[in-house]
């Protein structure tokens, strides 16, 4: 009678529980899709008129697609802030890292910049969990062996350490090759895309019997801007073609760029569905920052390091059949490090004391259990050539540009066209000193790591 009591109260309370919680055998996969320098309004499901996307569209129609979703300016700090689940500035990654040997073959300072290792990095706390980790394309988080993919809990990594690379001859902008298999430097023939592709339906395929997280990190649409069956060397080292440039790139080159990672995408969702992985993996699209030149960013306004809408407003979707609404849009405001509490909260990964994450878990919001939160967001760009600071909360975002203080209502002005900071001055007053005090307690945390 005891025993039967006992197993009647364990069938009860494992069907209370989430079916990820129930066991190893239950628990989620999660890709994660980041495509690089694409443009807010460059997917057809953000409304871009010239481009097909039918497979990033296809997890919107079968998930959720967020409306008001913020990476960083630039794709190093945004990385940094995947990795570590907290602001970039804290572990002084707040720009682009450059390449790692100068035209002459020597070391830059940017070789010795990098990511530290704290143990407490998205891949290495998955890691603990018993998951298979892969990062399939760009890292970007430092050169040195120490800094590596695998250093943070990374099992396998293919792909390149710098900002870019020539899709063809896979080099960097100092003309050297940059191409890894794990640390070791690999030679190998073939668009970045597509072997991307390929290695992550490998992965994928190796590991279908076990829990595990796949990031795959196009270089798509990231200029040089080399369009797919068409070998080619870029143009000197790889440099950004401008628009004054002879000869320049297009956007015909641009789109078919980031219409070959589509077909990549649906490769991967049907190699999911072909093994029977669908239903037990979170798939997540995102981007790294803003669309340069050649890209679509409206509704938005200007692009890529820039801190108005169009330079850290990103495409972002979530597909998790069963457990995530399909066709369902959200205007729940969210970040990049939004998306590694809410990967370790799928998965049920432990996560220490000291983690001190800073993103929130987007599942309950996304779907339909808790209504939407109110957010209070920073960003910063502070160089020389170009000093913002900006902050949102709820639907009001201040950007200090320069000597001159904007402020906009985002729910009624996304494109950021009519300033109310005359109209608004209290709000003005109110968000202000929270850039101040932000700054503060970031620089105050990145100076004692020094």
């Amino acid at each position: 009678m005891r025993s039967r009591l006992l197993a009647a109260i364990t069938l009860v309370l494992s069907a209370a529980l989430p079916a990820f919680a129930q066991g190893t055998a239950t628990r989620p996969n999660v890709v994660l899709i980041i495509t690089d320098d694409v443009g807010y309004g460059d997917i057809g499901s953000y409304g871009a008129p010239d481009i097909r996307t039918p497979h990033i569209d296809s997890l919107a129609r079968d998930g959720v697609r967020l409306t008001d979703f913020y990476a960083a300016p630039q794709c190093t700090p945004t990385r940094a802030a995947l990795m570590s689940g907290r602001y970039q500035q804290r572990v002084r990654l707040e720009r682009a890292l450059g390449t790692a040997t100068n035209a002459a073959g020597m070391p830059s300072p940017a070789m010795e910049q990098g990511l530290p290792v704290t143990g407490r990095s998205l891949p290495q706390l998955l890691k603990n969990n018993g998951y298979a980790t892969a990062l399939l394309g760009k890292w970007h988080l430092g050169y040195k062996p120490e800094f590596s993919p695998t250093a943070h809990g990374f099992d396998y990594f293919l792909g390149f350490k710098s900002g870019l690379i020539d899709y063809y001859q896979h080099t960097d902008q100092a003309g050297l090759l940059d191409f890894f298999e794990n640390n070791n430097p690999l030679r190998i023939d073939g668009y970045t895309t597509d072997l991307f592709t390929d290695r992550s339906v490998k992965f994928i395929e190796e590991n279908a019997q076990r829990p595990f997280f796949l990031e795959l990190a196009y270089n798509a649409a990231h200029w040089p801007y080399q369009v797919p069956d068409k070998p080619s060397v870029a143009r000197d080292n790889a440099r950004h073609l401008m628009p004054h440039d002879e000869n320049t790139s297009t956007r015909a080159d641009y789109v078919a760029m980031l219409e070959r990672a589509d077909q990549g995408v649906g490769r991967i969702l049907a190699t999911l569905n072909k093994l029977g992985l669908t239903r037990n993996t979170l798939v997540i699209f995102t981007n790294d920052n803003g669309g340069e030149w050649l890209s679509r960013n409206a509704p938005l306004y200007h692009r890529k390091d820039t801190l108005w809408e169009g330079g850290i407003r990103v495409p972002t979707v979530m597909r998790w059949p069963g457990r995530l609404p399909a066709g369902r849009t959200s205007a729940q405001v969210g970040i990049t490090m939004d998306l590694t509490a809410t990967i370790l909260a799928a998965t049920a990964t432990p996560i220490p004391d000291n983690a001190r994450f800073e993103g929130i878990n987007l599942l309950p919001i996304l779907e339909g259990r808790s209504p939407v939160v109110e957010r209070t967001l920073f960003w910063r760009i502070a160089v020389p050539t170009r000093q913002q600071r900006a902050v949102r909360q709820g639907n009001w975002k201040l950007l200090v540009d320069g000597d001159d203080v904007l402020l906009y209502d985002l729910s009624k002005d996304i494109g950021e066209r009519n300033d109310l900071a005359a109209q608004r001055s209290d709000i003005a007053r109110r968000l202000r000193p929270l850039i101040t005090e932000w700054e503060k307690d970031v620089d105050g945390e990145a100076k004692g790591t020094q």
